[in-house]
C-alpha cells in the first residue's frame, strides 16, 4: 500500500480491531503527506513537537451551514444567526487562545478538590451497584452493563444533569462524538445530522441552565452559570456544558472497555490486579499508552512548518496520530507489549499541550474503580468475541460491545 493511502486504511472499519501495523508503517515517515493533502504525524517526537507548536490551530471544524428549508424567514434570518452563533461559540477543544484559555480556566475552576474527591468515592459505590445488578449472570456485556453507565452517572452527577434524562442525550452524544472523525467533516449528511443534534441538545441545556439559575445547587452547571461564577457568556456556557457531557463519558467508556479487553487477553495481569489493587494506577497509565481511548486528533497549520524533513504548508490539515506515538520503538522498549511495570510512561493518552484532557483525573479514578472491582469479582471471565465488534469511529476507538462469559460474580468486598 502506498504511504499516501495509509491513513485512509486507518479510517477503514476493516482495520478497526488492530490498526497498529498501519501505525508502524506510517512511523517510517515521521510526518507523511497523504494523497488528500493531509499531513500525518506518527512518531512520538513529531507529535510532541506539534502539540506544543503555536503555529497549529485547533479550530478545524468547517463553518456551520444549516440546510435550507424553503421558508424565507428561516433561510435568510433565523438560520444565518444560528450559524453565526455556532461558528463563534465552539466548544473549547475547537478553540485557540485566548478564548480557549478563558473557557478552560472556568471549567478547571469547577473541578474543585472536594468535588473530585467525592466523585472518586462515589465511583466505587456505583461500580459495586452495577455489578450487583448482574448477580447470577453467566454472561455480561461490559460496555452496556458497566463501561457506559458508570461514567454517564458520574458526569451527570457532577454537572447536575438529571440521570433520568440519559435516554435523551445518549443518542445526542454518540452523534456529536462523530465530529472528531475527519471523513464526517466533509460529509454534508453527517454535518447536517450534527447541526440538528447540536440544536436539540443546546435547547435542552439552555433550559437546564435556566433552571440552575433559579435553583442553584452544588454542581458544575450551577457554578458555571451562577452570578458568582466566571462570567462565561450564555452561548459559550451552553457549548461548554455540551462538551463536558459528551467528552465526560465517551472517552472513559473506551478506556474501561479497552482496558478490560487487554486484561482478559492477559489473564496473568488480571489475576495480579485482583491480588494487588495498588497496581491499578500504573496499569491504567500503561493502558493509556498501549491502547488509548482517543487515537488521533486533527489540527490545521497556521503557517508553514518544517518538521522531520517535511514542510507542512500553511493551511494544511494535520493529524496527530497519538496512538502511534505511544508505540514508537524509539521511545518505548518492546512497545507492542502490555506491561504495567514499564518505567517512565510518557504517553499521549490524554493528548498534550494546551488541550490536555481537562477530565483526566475523573477518567483515571473511574477506570481504577471499575478495573479493580472487575478483577476481584468476575470469576473466570473470557471473551465471547475476539476481536469484539468495534464502534465505527477511528478517532474515538473502542469496542461497541465487550461480551464476557463468566462463571459468576463474587459479592462485593
Amino acid at each position: 500500500m502506498k504511504t499516501g493511502r495509509l491513513f485512509e486504511a486507518v479510517k477503514d472499519e476493516a482495520n478497526r480491531a488492530d490498526p497498529y501495523p498501519l501505525y508502524a508503517r506510517l512511523r517510517e515517515t515521521p510526518v507523511s503527506r497523504q494523497d488528500d493533502g493531509t499531513y500525518v504525524a506518527s512518531t512520538h517526537a513529531a507529535i510532541a513537537s506539534l502539540l506544543h507548536d503555536p503555529r497549529i490551530s485547533s479550530e478545524t471544524l468547517p463553518p456551520s451551514e444549516r440546510p435550507r428549508t424553503g421558508n424565507p424567514l428561516s433561510d435568510w434570518i433565523v438560520n444565518p444567526v444560528k450559524n453565526h452563533v455556532t461558528n463563534t461559540h465552539r466548544p473549547f477543544i475547537f478553540r485557540d487562545p485566548p478564548d480557549h484559555d478563558t473557557l478552560r480556566g472556568a471549567v478547571m475552576g469547577q473541578f474543585t478538590p472536594q468535588r473530585v474527591h467525592a466523585m472518586r468515592e462515589r465511583s466505587h459505590v456505583l461500580v459495586s451497584e452495577l455489578l450487583d445488578k448482574q448477580a447470577g449472570a453467566t454472561r455480561i456485556d461490559l460496555v452496556e452493563d458497566l463501561a457506559y453507565p458508570l461514567p454517564v452517572t458520574v458526569i451527570c452527577e457532577m454537572l447536575g444533569i438529571p440521570r433520568e434524562d440519559e435516554p435523551q442525550f445518549h443518542g445526542w452524544a454518540t452523534q456529536l462524538a462523530s465530529a472528531l472523525e475527519p471523513d464526517n467533516l466533509g460529509n454534508a449528511e453527517a454535518r447536517a445530522a450534527n447541526i440538528t443534534t447540536f440544536d436539540e441538545i443546546s435547547t435542552y441545556m439552555a433550559g437546564l441552565i435556566k433552571e440552575k439559575r433559579r435553583h442553584p445547587q452544588d454542581d458544575m452547571l450551577s457554578g458555571l452559570g451562577g452570578k458568582a461564577g466566571p462570567g462565561m457568556g450564555e452561548y459559550d456556557l451552553i457549548a461548554t456544558a455540551i462538551l463536558l457531557l459528551v467528552a465526560g463519558h465517551e472517552t472513559t467508556v473506551n478506556l474501561i472497555a479497552n482496558s478490560m479487553l487487554a486484561l482478559v487477553r492477559h489473564p496473568d495481569i488480571l489475576a495480579r490486579l485482583a491480588c494487588e489493587p495498588d497496581l491499578a494506577p500504573r496499569l491504567i497509565e500503561e493502558m493509556l499508552r498501549y491502547d488509548p481511548p482517543v487515537h488521533f486528533r486533527t489540527r490545521r497549520a497556521l503557517n508553514a512548518i518544517d518538521i522531520a524533513g517535511t514542510t507542512i504548508p500553511e493551511g494544511a490539515d494535520i493529524v496527530l496520530l497519538l496512538a502511534s506515538g505511544n508505540r514508537d520503538p524509539a521511545v518505548f522498549e518492546d512497545p507492542d507489549r502490555f506491561d504495567p511495570d514499564r518505567p517512565d510512561i510518557r504517553h499521549f493518552g490524554f493528548g498534550g499541550g494546551l488541550h490536555y484532557c481537562a477530565g483526566a483525573p475523573l477518567a483515571r479514578f473511574e477506570a481504577e474503580a471499575a478495573l479493580v472491582a472487575l478483577a476481584q469479582r468476575l470469576t473466570h471471565p473470557r471473551l465471547v468475541d475476539d476481536p469484539p465488534p468495534y464502534r465505527p469511529g477511528a478517532a474515538l476507538r473502542g469496542p461497541k460491545h465487550l461480551r464476557l462469559a463468566i462463571d459468576g460474580i463474587a459479592p462485593g468486598r
